[in-house]
């Protein structure tokens, strides 16, 4: 056996915002959350090379709201240090000054939000002899129950941290939104196997609250 048994998830929080590619300005956030997020949230909890997470379902627990705001951005990145800065010569100073970088955007966030992300992870190439899907197992069970992270899991942006809890496998279902809903093409994950990571979509449909993930066909 190369792959884990499924995995169950709650998390929620304030705000998310899982913003569109094709917004190049403005941040404005999908009706819920991409795969690539899920997957984001369980590394935080546990991510060693030889395992990968695979998202098998996302299940929609509250309304979709929305919440309109205006926020300071900066507009660029900072520099690299040149070779002369490195040599300890005399260069022009290599920090932002934020007061001349300042940017007022609008973004749409999602509020009130809560999810159930089903999961299973498969076993590496990178696994070495000691490694085994058992031992990862109880390690993700043990570190989701006490709440332990390496990072703090964040819903799309690192302002939006996310609470998260353990879903034992005896547990009832929650009960989702109940709703239908095609919401299109949306960003599935980003495939790292060439020389650039590259953006992967599918078409995505909630059936009654939940988006099966199971049988999903990417498209780059």
């Amino acid at each position: 056996m190369n792959k884990s048994k499924p995995f169950r998830l709650k998390v929620s929080g304030e705000n998310a915002c899982f913003t569109r590619p094709e917004m190049k300005v403005e941040r404005v956030s999908y009706e819920v959350m991409t795969p690539s997020a899920a997957r984001g949230i369980l590394e935080a909890i546990l991510w060693k090379p030889a395992i990968q997470w695979k998202i098998l379902q996302i299940d929609v627990l509250n309304p979709i709201k929305w919440e309109s705001v205006r926020r300071n951005e900066v507009g660029k990145k900072a520099t690299k240090p040149s070779a002369a800065a490195l040599r300890g010569e005399a260069v022009d100073p290599l920090g932002l000054f934020i007061e001349k970088e300042r940017q007022q955007r609008a973004s749409l966030f999602l509020r009130d939000i809560s999810y159930v992300i089903h999961a299973e992870f498969g076993m590496t190439d990178r696994a070495g002899g000691d490694d085994s899907v058992t031992k990862f197992e109880q390690m993700f069970i043990r570190r989701a129950s006490k709440g332990a992270c390496f990072h703090r899991p964040y819903f799309g942006c690192r302002e939006f941290p996310v609470d998260f809890e353990f879903i034992p496998k005896e547990a009832d279902e929650l009960p989702t939104l109940g709703k239908s809903k095609d919401l299109g093409w949306m960003l599935y994950d980003l495939d790292y196997s060439g020389k650039e990571p590259m953006p992967q979509f599918f078409h995505a449909e909630m059936i009654d609250g939940k988006i099966n993930l199971r049988n999903t066909e990417v498209r780059s």
